[in-house]
């Protein structure tokens, strides 16, 4: 496991530095938009000495419409992954929804991440603590946060204990979801580092539309929640033009602003562990 990835998984190690990202377009929409995404975030995430892992899905498993966009193709896609971390020597992470693909994508990628709705997943989360590749874990919209214990324990039961914990919004009504901010400490509390998923925390599912909504507007306003509330690293979809993107662009961060906000968010880091 390289330095980065060790310090990620390790609470210990990363005490006292800064918050890790996990950021890139919600998928791969072809070869040239994920390099161009991946570089520019390198750049930033290096020159503000954040720990970086590229995000990117290979396929979209999960959408309202049956026409909306799933991807490039599952091999392309995670060859291009791949690729992307042996350009950038960057960490990267993808979902995977079945069994099968934890073991096809861990050939390609460093992190493997369960969706939220999957979650509960008992064969999906062995299959993919089995891979010995670190698992992110989205808590389900549908869960406390003390409930993720058994999700953790899951993937223990295979000997793994690189593990991460997602916060990514709790279901409240029909088209909406809210965080609430208590969940960041009791999931610390299971030994594992967690994360803020800002972006996905705005979105506005199931709209009458068939295409999920959000509210980027209030991007700036969460990520610096997250970080006032001691999250270990925070999850962040951009894009160089969200409006035109082609999965998620409602609640997408725009590449261009992304250099502002974690200069903003460093600041609060550095508040609340004065000295450090």
């Amino acid at each position: 496991m390289n330095a980065v990835l060790e310090t990620i998984v390790n609470r210990n190690l990363l005490k006292g530095k800064s918050f890790f990202l996990m950021a890139g377009p919600c998928v791969l929409e072809n070869q040239e938009m994920g390099f161009e995404i991946a570089q520019k975030i390198t750049e930033i995430t290096n020159k503000l000495k954040i720990p970086y892992i590229f995000k990117a899905s290979y396929k979209k498993a999960n959408r309202s419409k049956l026409e909306s966009f799933t991807g490039i193709g599952d091999t392309i896609a995670l060859n291009m992954l791949e690729q992307i971390g042996k350009q950038f020597n960057i960490p990267v992470v993808t979902d995977i929804h079945t069994n099968e693909e934890a073991y096809m994508a861990a050939r390609h990628v460093d992190v493997l991440q369960i969706p939220a709705f999957l979650c509960r997943q008992t064969d999906l989360l062995v299959a993919a603590g089995k891979t010995g590749k670190i698992v992110n874990i989205k808590k389900g919209q549908f869960l406390s946060p003390s409930a993720m214990e058994y999700a953790v324990e899951k993937i223990q039961s295979t000997g793994n204990h690189k593990i991460l914990l997602t916060e990514r919004g709790t279901t409240f009504g029909y088209g909406d979801l809210v965080v609430d901010f208590r969940g960041i400490p009791i999931m610390q509390e299971l030994g594992v580092p967690v994360v803020l998923d800002v972006t996905h925390s705005l979105q506005q599912p199931n709209q009458s539309s068939g295409v999920t909504g959000g509210l980027p507007h209030l991007i700036d306003t969460m990520a610096r929640a997250g970080i006032a509330a001691g999250v270990d690293g925070l999850f962040i979809e951009t894009h160089p033009d969200p409006k035109n993107a082609k999965s998620d662009g409602a609640n997408m961060l725009p590449l261009d602003q992304l250099e502002g906000l974690l200069e903003k968010l460093l600041k609060i880091r550095e508040a609340i562990q004065p000295g450090k």
